[in-house]
């Protein structure tokens, strides 16, 4: 795929949606690092649903501390791995306290040092709090980059390396929500909609599914 090719699909996902936004509810970046930590193997529906009620009444490390783990278990054992997850959660609001003053630090190396915290966990953090120009690769934007040809890799983090360098400087900072939202309503994985897809004359997909 060619450079000017990419650039029109950005500019048509741009005018459809010119700003982004993740669909995990959040009011402030440890809320986001406990949601994005949470949603792991599980829906964005799912983990709204059970912080909300959380967040409520622990939203910071050290209310959720105060939960201890079995008190945070019980809100949110509707999700998956929620045994581990919790664990985690518990072990990061540890670490934040004691070495960063409560507070979601922004660096890479940092974020990833917090228990159960990924590169790809740090990566959507650090875009959507912190607004730098990150790409979080999850299996939405792993599909659609490879289907469409965008930044075909046979990995993750070969995805996001030919994403940072491929997408024009002037999308980065939403190209991560373009593409997931993209691969979750449109760009789907058994059935594609690509008869319904704003991309698909650009797209390199050979077996399209034009309805």
């Amino acid at each position: 795929m060619n450079k000017l090719k990419r650039s029109e699909i950005f500019s048509r996902l741009q005018a459809e949606d010119p700003e982004p936004k993740t669909e995990l509810e959040y009011t402030s970046p440890f809320e986001l690092l406990v949601a994005v930590a949470l949603s792991a193997q599980s829906t964005d529906k799912g983990v709204n649903k059970a912080t909300r009620k959380l967040f409520a009444i622990a939203n910071t490390p050290e209310k959720i501390l105060k939960l201890g783990e079995s008190g945070l278990k019980k809100h949110i054992k509707t999700i998956g791995l929620y045994n581990t997850k919790a664990t985690n959660i518990i072990k990061t609001c540890k670490m934040l306290i004691e070495l960063h003053n409560s507070e979601v630090p922004d660096d890479q190396q940092a974020l990833e040092a917090l228990a159960g915290v990924g590169r790809k966990t740090a990566n959507v953090v650090r875009n959507t709090a912190f607004g730098h120009p990150t790409m979080a690769v999850d299996t939405h934007i792993f599909r659609v980059s490879n289907r469409t040809k965008i930044a075909p890799g046979k990995n993750v983090l070969e995805v996001e390396k030919k994403l940072l360098k491929f997408i024009p400087e002037e999308y980065m900072l939403n190209a991560h929500h373009w593409l997931i939202l993209h691969g979750r309503y449109t760009c789907i994985a058994r059935k594609p909609r690509c008869g319904s897809c704003i991309i698909e004359d650009l797209c390199e997909f050979k077996q399209k599914n034009i309805d």
